[in-house]
């Protein structure tokens, strides 16, 4: 894409809020802007997606729910999500900018790295990907472009969550995507699955490129890289850089197992690998040059938690010349006074002169204001900068390791303790002054130490109603989960019975606390069946139950209005207030007779109790003959289903 084409975005504001400055960068899913947010006055980084993939409304509702799962994440290595949002076509995020650049540029400029700058910068991208793993997220695309290097020095990790969001297809034959193709893993190749081993492998293959200047696969079509990473091994990177010590050689050969099963977990255990091989290193191997390093920087050039050449401000012209290094070139011996013409009369005899009687009064003011400028020069650089050293990058460190690093540069320490969610207990959240920012040689630095996330305890609401309980219990940070009832005979209806987990529980803050509620005593419940439905509520009432009447009747032998059924029924017991269901008779149900006289006493009683009725037969003393005589009921006419037909035999006289 053709950047120098004018942006309708550029100079316009989005959502009545952001200003769009300037375009950064465009990729394939997105064009990132400088804006000013005219609310806060701050500059942030706007990654506005493309209006073809944002008219897309699957893709836009999970782009935004991934930021909100991005948003979360609190990291001092992770670029910050501030706002989402969507303005006609254009659906953006709003981040933290950070100006400088990406590790890519590094590698294009420099080459290969050495050791130390390359773990200098691994290390805060595996804390970032550790706490991204710990909330869930996977990256899936990490790879240099996505590492941004600030002007200051900070590493920050990029685009968290994006592709999740996307599920694109990274095995596209286009050489955009060529550069995301060298970080796959093997699974996601073979069965497009990614877990947080696959961040993992792409952080192996980015330290073999900084450690190589050239990334482990190559080949001219992406279809030869995925080859090689579904078949071959990650080469060790000692055989690009000879002496390279062994311990790196193990760190990528750990990450970058092609069975996944025998990777770090996640971020944070190839953290703690890197951590132990980096403790193994002499200074000599960590300062190592490799053979494709474009200008090795000399030692103590610069910071060493710095990669980046960082442009010099600019210097008045008076302090610039106090800051250039002079050099004098002096003469070993003075040099020879010019001979003396023949006919030049020798001087009178005078006084005896000191050594320096043979140079010229001009020589000896040069040299002199030389003096004079290098001392003024050296006035100057410690007003400046003599008296100032940086503030070491002690982020994440333990508080042991962190105060050494201190006291080795010369800076006292003072610990104060603070919650973290995201960094260990006992190593290092923040600093004040910051990183890299400057301090006096005989400042004192302020640390501040993880106590590990911060606990709520379950407070004790036995007893109290549920709703004062509820807000008891949200007071302390948690939250109330499920909600179950029991009887007691103790415990008034709707107050908390008990907690789970119990009272004094420590528990991380927003965790659920599981509440039994008490549905008071249980008493009989009285028996109204057969009751008119005004005595049967009133009698319920004056209990302590809730009446409910049912919308349908059914037909009983109660009489008409009369309660059939109710529950609980007769015998079972219920809490106070709870509801008793009535339903109402409609009385006996009417059904026509059948005729049966003549008919066999099997038969006749086969008919009448197929219509509902009982039988009762009544046969006669002597020579009672199988066939109906008479019947209680006259056949045609109506009675109550239910009730006993009587049918007479015929006699033999």
């Amino acid at each position: 894409m053709d950047t120098t084409l004018p942006d309708p975005l550029v100079d316009q504001l989005l959502d009545g809020r952001y200003r769009v400055e300037a375009r950064v960068a465009v990729g394939g899913m997105a064009t990132v802007y400088r804006a000013l947010d005219t609310r806060l006055d701050r500059v942030l980084a706007l990654k506005v997606m493309h209006p073809s993939l944002a008219a897309d409304a699957a893709f836009v509702e999970r782009f935004i729910r991934e930021a909100k799962s991005v948003a979360r994440l609190d990291h001092p290595n992770v670029v910050s999500v501030f706002d989402q949002g969507t303005d006609g076509a254009y659906v953006y995020l709003a981040m933290e900018y950070v100006a400088g650049c990406t590790l890519r540029d590094i590698l294009r400029e420099r080459g290969a790295l050495g050791p130390r700058a390359a773990l200098d910068i691994a290390e805060p991208v595996l804390a970032a990907l550790g706490a991204a793993h710990l909330a869930g997220l996977v990256h899936r695309d990490m790879k240099p472009e996505n590492v941004l290097i600030g002007d200051d020095g900070r590493v920050k990790v990029a685009d968290f969550g994006l592709v999740r969001a996307v599920d694109n297809n990274t095995t596209s034959s286009t050489g955009a995507v060529l550069g995301t193709v060298s970080y796959l893993a093997p699974e996601q190749i073979e069965h497009g699955t990614a877990d947080p081993r696959a961040d993992v492998y792409a952080c192996g293959v980015v330290l073999y490129e900084m450690l190589t200047g050239a990334k482990p696969h190559s080949g001219g079509t992406p279809a030869q890289v995925l080859y090689q990473h579904l078949h071959e091994d990650v080469p060790a990177p000692s055989a690009a850089v000879p002496g390279l010590a062994p311990e790196l050689d193990a760190l990528v050969a750990s990450a970058t197992a092609r069975d996944p099963r025998l990777r770090p977990a996640d971020a944070a255990g190839l953290l703690g690998q890197l951590r132990q091989a980096r403790a193994a290193l002499s200074d000599e191997q960590l300062d190592l040059v490799p053979p494709r390093a474009a200008t090795p920087a000399p030692a103590g050039s610069e910071d060493r938690t710095s990669v980046i050449p960082r442009p010099a401000a600019p210097l008045p012209a008076q302090e610039d010349a106090l800051n250039r290094t002079t050099r004098l070139e002096l003469p070993a011996t003075p040099p020879p006074p010019p001979p003396a013409p023949e006919h030049a009369h020798a001087p009178a005899p005078g006084p005896r002169r000191g050594p320096l009687a043979g140079l010229s009064r001009r020589w000896v003011l040069a040299v002199a204001a030389a003096l004079l400028a290098v001392l003024a020069g050296t006035g100057v650089w410690y007003i400046n900068s003599g008296q100032f050293t940086s503030v070491p990058a002690v982020l994440d460190m333990t508080q042991d390791k962190a105060t050494a690093e201190l006291d080795k540069a010369g800076l006292g320490v003072k610990a104060q303790q603070a919650f973290s969610d995201t960094v260990e207990r006992g190593h290092v959240i923040a600093t004040d002054p910051k990183p890299g920012e400057r301090i006096r040689n005989t400042g004192k630095v302020t640390i501040t130490v993880s106590r590990g996330p911060q606990k709520a305890e379950v407070p004790n609401v036995a007893g109290l109603p549920f709703d004062e309980a509820k807000k008891k219990i949200e007071g302390q940070g948690l939250t109330v989960g499920d909600v179950t009832r029991q009887f007691s005979d103790e415990t008034p209806k709707d107050a908390v019975l008990s907690t789970d987990p119990k009272p004094g529980t420590e528990l991380r803050p927003d965790s659920a606390v599981a509440v039994v509620v008490s549905k008071g005593k249980q008493i009989p419940v009285p028996n109204v069946t057969g009751m008119p439905q005004a005595d049967a509520t009133a009698t319920l009432r004056d209990a302590g139950f809730d009446v409910k009447v049912a919308d349908a009747q059914v037909y009983s032998d109660k009489p008409q209005g009369a309660v059939a059924q109710q529950s609980p029924g007769q015998g079972e017991k219920a809490g106070q207030g709870d509801t008793v269901t009535l339903t109402i008779s409609k009385g006996k149900e009417m059904v026509t007779v059948p005729d049966v006289t003549g008919k066999s006493e099997a038969a006749a009683k086969q008919i009448l109790t197929a219509a509902g009725f009982q039988v009762k037969v009544d046969r006669p003393f002597f020579f009672p003959q199988d066939s109906v005589d008479s019947q209680s009921v006259r056949g045609g006419s109506q009675a109550a289903k239910g009730d006993t037909i009587v049918i007479k035999l015929k006699s033999g006289f």
